[in-house]
């Protein structure tokens, strides 16, 4: 069996993050920024849907060894992630009328992989 490496992690990553977009869009999302960066961290999806303008976190794994997807958001990264969305909110000039954090989690285990869309997570 084939050790993973980082890089791997960051591909399955990354590939996971394109397959949301995808999704979102279908679900009539506009994508305002993909893995915005700034001194406390990087959000992986910046979305606006109407008037609400919505930080996403996408999790893929390909097994639930370590626990189902969404359980790698923990309460430390949640902290982080409002932090980011706190200075891309005073960065940025969008329209919006309300702000809703959202978890996108990718299981890749079978065929086609299963996407959940936790709306308003935390």
């Amino acid at each position: 069996m084939r050790e993973r490496t980082g890089d791997d992690r960051h591909s399955l990553g990354r590939w996971g993050e394109a397959v949301a977009r995808r999704y979102l869009e279908e679900q009539g999302y506009t994508i305002r920024d993909k893995n915005y960066r700034c001194s406390s961290g990087e959000m992986d999806i910046v979305a606006q849907k109407n008037r609400t303008l919505v930080f996403v976190e996408v999790k893929t794994r390909r097994s639930t060894s370590l626990g189902e997807p969404v359980e790698a958001v923990s309460p430390g990264k949640v902290k982080k992630l409002r932090e980011i969305a706190g200075r891309y909110l005073a960065e940025t000039p969008i329209r919006y009328g309300d702000v809703r954090f959202d978890v996108i989690s990718i299981m890749v285990e079978g065929e086609a992989p299963e996407l959940t869309h936790l709306k308003a997570a935390f």
